[in-house]
């Protein structure tokens, strides 16, 4: 690289590939060119590209924390069909992403773009099958049947929709700080996002509880009926909550695509001409592994991932059985992800001022120091909400940070692969890949160290 500031622009017209340039046009004729005014996003286009973040936030928060308990007590399906359930369902969700790179990489420009097709057409797709989840079928011998194939239909449709999403970010700006600031808005909202998924979910189903009737010793004939028919009014009212907050949250899916849909424009890639044919998957798959910036970003994250999905997958058995804070496990949480909210913007001011990487050392290590106190020191409230917020601090971190830097890989890849275009879905579906991978090690580590 050039030490000089006049050097990287004097030699820019020699980094453009011989194919980008116009018959008869010559470098020199590009340098002479007046330079291009800078490609400037609204703060409107930034909530527009951000707000596309929250269905994959919102509904996939309301199936981790409700699917399990939905399945055992309201559809009543028995406990090893349960597991099997959820546990192919995320195999499945992990396989769809590469699987979408794969049919992504391989579309051709549209009028809607390359991207915007695939949020356009997998929405309603995904609204059906997100709805027939949490719906319980009248035949009970099929029932896990019905189950599994709307979980994985589902988790395949919203792959549709967020691998593209993720890709966007390539594609609404060329300029890496416009790009970094969209990220910023995005990370906001998608934090938000698991708070109104967990919210909606929690206030509508917690309104139609189901509890159990007591009976008195000796009466247990004589109440038989009534408990019987007080337990199926309830157990109706429980299964018509479920089908309320998933119409909810199927209606705030809906209305945040076509918020992207409308307010975000896709644009071409810079370098691609009309003669230009995508490069084949597995040639563009492997030219990206063996990418050493990705490599790194990949590994560096993963571990990080891991780490964080430990501590999120045990937090409320810690808070409940170790630390004895049974009712205060719900405000925890609120205050690790308000924390959260609120401290991107300064991560994005912070990144900007001193770079990614001090960014990513002091964000992911701050929480390290707080997380020892609270496993070390005995059982305080206000010590476990300090922790808490220190946690939140370094959760926003780890959503802002991963998203910023993978745009930084994909230009280094493209300035050493000029005419490697149509790889950025590769890049993030085996990113999200990688991160749904680390989210099963995770449940796995915790499921044989309990």
């Amino acid at each position: 690289m050039a030490k000089g500031e006049g050097a990287e622009s004097g030699s820019a017209a020699g980094l453009l590939p011989t194919g980008v340039l116009k018959a008869g046009e010559h470098p020199a004729q590009v340098m002479m060119k007046e330079p291009k005014k800078k490609q400037q996003l609204s703060i409107c286009n930034k909530l527009c590209y951000a707000v596309g973040g929250a269905p994959y936030q919102v509904t996939g928060c309301a199936l981790g924390f409700f699917l399990q308990i939905y399945l055992l007590d309201v559809a009543q399906v028995d406990p090893f069909s349960a597991s099997i359930i959820l546990f192919v369902g995320r195999a499945w969700d992990a396989f769809t992403d590469p699987l979408v790179g794969f049919c992504i990489s391989k579309s051709s420009w549209t009028r809607l773009g390359r991207l915007m097709p695939w949020i356009v057409f997998s929405t309603p797709l995904a609204i059906i099958a997100y709805f027939l989840i949490w719906f319980v079928p009248d035949f009970p011998q099929g029932q896990a049947l019905w189950y599994l194939l709307f979980y994985c239909l589902f988790e395949t449709l919203v792959t549709c929709f967020h691998v593209p999403y993720s890709a966007l970010t390539m594609f609404i700006s060329t300029e890496q700080s416009e790009r970094d600031s969209a990220t910023a808005y995005r990370m906001t909202v998608e934090v938000l996002g698991t708070v109104l998924g967990t919210a909606i979910q929690g206030q509508i189903v917690g309104q139609a509880d189901t509890p159990c009737l007591q009976v008195p010793n000796g009466s247990e004939v004589a109440s038989e009926g009534a408990n019987r028919t007080h337990s199926s009014t309830s157990l109706r009212g429980t299964q018509n909550a479920y089908l309320l907050a998933a119409g909810v949250i199927a209606s705030i899916y809906v209305i945040c695509a076509v918020i992207l849909v409308l307010g975000v424009r896709e644009q071409r890639e810079p370098y691609e001409t009309q003669q230009a044919e995508p490069m084949s998957f597995f040639r563009g798959l492997r030219l990206v592994m063996s990418h050493g910036p990705y490599i790194k970003l990949i590994a560096g994250f993963l571990f990080t991932s891991l780490a964080f999905m430990l501590v999120e997958g045990n937090f409320a058995l810690f808070c409940t059985y170790t630390l004895g804070f049974r009712n205060e496990f719900q405000n925890l949480l609120l205050a690790i992800m308000l924390s959260a909210t609120f401290t991107i913007p300064l991560w994005q001011w912070f990144l900007t001022r001193f770079g990614k990487k001090t960014a990513v050392y002091i964000g992911i290590s701050s929480a390290v120091p707080f997380l020892i106190l609270v496993a070390l020191k005995e059982s305080n409230l206000i010590v476990t909400y300090v922790v808490a917020v220190a946690a939140g601090i370094s959760v926003a971190a780890a959503f802002l940070l991963p998203w910023s830097m993978l745009p930084d890989v994909i230009d280094d890849f493209l300035l050493k692969q000029p005419h490697s275009h149509g790889t950025e879905p590769i890049f993030f579906s085996f990113y999200v890949f990688f991160t749904k991978f680390a989210s099963g090690v995770s449940l796995g580590i915790s499921t044989l160290s309990l």
